[in-house]
């Protein structure tokens, strides 16, 4: 029996068994956090390297420790240089991730690692009963749902329809189940027109210069942030708080999401690699496709162009994560949105000793939710009251 199960260990995971470990609401030998990979934030660390992202688009403030300026001050440790970008002090990805693995080796989060998959939850005897797709049985006193969107790939139909033909010529370039995409056949083209795609872009023309296209629906969408950042306070969450309709909240968050947007020193470097010609820029979407014998030809608009490999950079599908979350709204009766997500206390606890952190918590957190800054506030809010 544990007193704290968190079912999910990427940020939001760590962030929150971090908060209740530093706030001493839980020894580590009482925590269990389980997770389908064999460390923490593993999925994060491929994500960002399959992309090669150099900076992180939130500010330095903005981690899984407590304290605000922990980043900072484990920075100052290094001796290396160019550790931060902008006014905002963005963190590199390489710098964010030393740290990560301080906070994590500090808290000695591994040592409440549990690999494997939730398959069901249930109440049972006043406590939670957690079984796995293995049929192991983990009992906790109280869970944190802090589970993400990132198993739930969007693909346009159009690239559906293409993997049942060509399955190796079509990747989803966050499908866990795929290569090493240094390993595909040029030319190359790229679909996606937010921060991910443009990352992509940037490493794959820089090493197949002249044989990558890029291939977005609407112009770039130039912004700092994926949202307003007076959603991170109260000049944006205090009006949002105080609405009692869930669809108009869910309504709120759609407008407040900055999607398909990249900061502008991203635009620059896409720009110059478009510049120097070694990178080719598209607006439209496609509307067919031709296989050929050695090649697949793509219809945009009115023009077509030829590729041997199609990389999908389409971010993820919005619905309600987590399969066996049906299931437990079911038995438990849980409160549920129109748009399917929890209607939770302020608390984020959707049922007694049952809180969400991520993007089910966001009807109460708002846009932020699924951010890194969204997952401070949730842990805050969540250890705060306990």
């Amino acid at each position: 029996m544990y007193d704290w199960l968190v079912i999910g260990g990427g940020i939001h995971g760590c962030t929150i068994s971090t908060y209740l470990i530093k706030h001493k609401k839980v020894q580590i030998e009482r925590l269990c956090i389980i997770d389908p990979h064999t460390e923490p934030m593993a999925r994060w660390k491929r994500n960002t390297e399959r992309i090669s992202m150099q900076y992180l688009r939130s500010p330095s403030v903005h981690h899984i420790d407590v304290p605000p300026f922990s980043l900072q001050q484990f920075s100052k440790i290094s001796e290396e240089h160019n550790r931060f970008y902008g006014v905002y002090k963005r963190p590199s990805l390489e710098l964010f991730n030393e740290h990560c693995d301080e906070v994590i080796c500090e808290t000695d989060l591994q040592k409440s690692w549990h690999r494997g998959l939730v398959e069901s939850i249930r109440k049972e005897k006043g406590d939670w009963r957690v079984t796995t797709e293995k049929g192991e049985v983990i009992r906790s006193k109280n869970i944190v749902i802090a589970i993400s969107v990132n198993e739930q790939l969007l693909i346009p139909n159009w690239a559906k329809e293409l993997t049942i033909h060509e399955p190796k010529r079509v990747q989803h370039i966050f499908d866990e189940n795929q290569g090493d995409i240094t390993e595909i056949k040029a030319p190359i083209a790229i679909i996606g027109g937010g921060i991910s795609a443009a990352h992509l872009a940037i490493k794959m023309s820089r090493e197949y210069p002249g044989e990558v296209t890029l291939i977005k629906r609407h112009p770039f969408r130039v912004h700092d942030f994926d949202s307003d950042p007076g959603w991170l306070g109260l000049k944006l969450q205090g009006p949002y708080r105080k609405l009692k309709d869930y669809n108009v909240r869910r309504e709120k968050i759609k407008e407040a999401r900055l999607k398909g947007s990249i900061p502008r020193d991203v635009l620059r470097k896409v720009k110059s690699l478009e510049a120097e010609q070694k990178l080719r820029i598209i607006n439209g979407e496609v509307s067919s496709y031709k296989m050929e014998p050695e090649y697949l030809m793509l219809n945009i608009n009115d023009i077509s162009i030829q590729t041997r490999s199609i990389l999908l950079a389409t971010g993820f599908s919005p619905t309600r994560p987590g399969k066996w979350v049906e299931k437990l709204i079911e038995v438990e009766k849980l409160s549920c949105a129109q748009c399917g997500y929890p209607i939770v206390d302020e608390n984020l606890q959707w049922y007694p000793h049952l809180y969400v952190i991520g993007p089910l918590a966001e009807l109460e957190i708002g846009p932020i939710a699924r951010n890194i800054s969204g997952a401070r506030q949730a842990a805050e809010r969540i250890v705060s009251h306990l």
